[in-house]
């Protein structure tokens, strides 16, 4: 049976009350996109922004009268926001297809460097005697399949292959899904703690470290301002952030300051012409860093805090 698809752009102030309109025509699901690729980048806790040209997609098994449920949503616009024009919505017939399905299938398991796999939760996992760690996708960024959380998973392995992570106590800093900590965990690390300020983050992070039969005792989740409560002032072996360049320039003093003495650094969400800037940023701060690692256009910055 195909299904009737409509569409609109929509800002994002508007957004709720459109999604309203559609629901109230009894739209079997409804859908939020980026319409031009523009990503949402540290946003205000306990929000969930949106893109400034939204595409809102409402999904109908109900075929028949479309040109009166577009009348009735004008109208309701109308009288919910007189004096805003209604975005305009256009309409399609889409095959009936297995969604669910579908988006599954595009997640297959993923090899991270020499013994780590990220592996959908309902897929085998294709080595079983390598170190799998299982995911769902879900709200938060995440799922080893950017380029830079691909860098910075390689990173871990190759310290888990060096020896240097038996043991250590990890910071991963804007943990989005907890896929860095986990990992490292999965890797050999004593210890992981994740700082995000999105409480989706945080929710995603704890449930993927249920997922991965990750002990709460092994992973510690904070916002940024509790993250003194539980970190000694010697800082952290290794630390990493996967979040952006400029956000990772701002904090370069604090994010710097959690490496201990000794300890190794990575940082990504950094495109190739953010990368200078970045690393003054960190060699102001006494660090000492490497050239650049280069994937698809981004780049994951690795250093150490000298003895």
């Amino acid at each position: 049976m195909p299904w009737l698809q409509l569409k609109a752009h929509v800002p994002p102030e508007h957004a709720e009350q459109l999604e309203e309109l559609l629901l109230d025509e009894g739209a079997t699901a409804i859908s939020l996109q980026d319409a031009d690729d523009d990503p949402v980048f540290e946003p205000e806790r306990g929000t969930t922004p949106l893109w400034q040209d939204t595409v809102l997609t409402g999904l109908y098994d109900d075929l028949e009268g479309v040109s009166a449920m577009l009348e009735r949503i004008h109208a309701a616009w109308a009288e919910r926001l007189p004096g805003e024009p209604c975005p305009a919505i256009d309409y399609e017939l889409v095959a009936d297809r297995d969604w669910e399905r579908e988006w599954m299938d595009a997640f297959e398991p993923l090899r991270m460097g020499e013994r780590l796999w990220i592996v959908p939760s309902w897929h085998e996992p294709p080595a079983s005697d390598a170190v799998n760690l299982i995911l769902d996708p879900g709200l938060a960024f995440g799922t080893g399949t950017h380029p830079t959380t691909a860098l910075c998973l390689g990173w871990l392995d190759e310290l888990a292959v060096a020896g240097e992570l038996a043991g250590a106590r990890v910071l991963d800093v804007g943990c989005g899904s907890g896929i860095l900590a986990i990992a490292a965990l999965k890797l050999g690390a004593r210890r992981a703690t994740g700082t995000d300020i999105d409480p989706q983050a945080l929710q995603a992070s704890r449930d993927n470290a249920e997922r991965n039969a990750v002990r709460d005792a092994d992973l510690a989740l904070y916002y940024p301002e509790a993250l003194d409560l539980e970190h000694p002032e010697t800082g952290y072996p290794v630390v990493v952030a996967n979040i952006l360049a400029g956000p990772l320039v701002e904090l370069a003093p604090a994010v710097a300051g959690r490496v201990a003495a000794g300890g190794r650094l990575a940082l990504s969400g950094i495109l190739e012409h953010q990368a200078d800037e970045v690393l003054d940023a960190y060699r102001a701060q006494g660090l000492i860093m490497d050239e650049p690692a280069h994937r698809e256009g981004w780049v994951r910055l690795t250093g150490i805090r000298p003895e």
